[in-house]
């Protein structure tokens, strides 16, 4: 699911605590984002649009709830990123962020644990891919 930049800092409210009415989320936005409330209902509009929330009626009003986790969504832009810019492989990516960006020792640590961690399963130690090692 697409969601742009500006539908994504609606999200962001949601994410944060859902479900909210317009207004909660119109609150949470006009002044550290400087968005009016008719361009967040719009925002609100669109979403539900692309079934990323919900709306249910109370009273006079709609509350407003996720469909969309914070998790798969993340997932999901990872995932297009990585195959759209680095043909899905991960160790480009990496490469690219080190010479852009540098890495730092704490970067350097994690990355090194998620890589023994990697190495784990790959050896069949963990259950997690439903490998074993013969």
């Amino acid at each position: 699911m697409q969601i742009s930049d500006a539908e994504s800092v609606v999200m962001d409210v949601l994410w944060a605590g859902s479900p909210r009415a317009a207004e909660d989320v119109v609150a949470a936005l006009a002044d550290p984002q400087d968005y009016q409330e008719p361009a967040i209902k719009t925002l609100l509009n669109r979403l539900l649009k692309k079934g990323a929330i919900s709306a249910e009626r109370e009273g006079r009003r709609y509350l407003y709830a996720l469909v969309l986790t914070r998790e798969d969504y993340v997932r999901g832009q990872s995932a297009s990123l990585l195959e759209r810019l680095f043909g899905g492989r991960l160790a480009p990516l990496v490469a690219q962020f080190r010479d852009d960006h540098g890495l730092s020792r704490a970067d350097i640590d994690a990355l090194r644990s998620l890589l023994d961690e990697a190495e784990g399963s790959a050896d069949g130690s963990t259950a997690k891919r439903g490998q074993r090692k013969p």
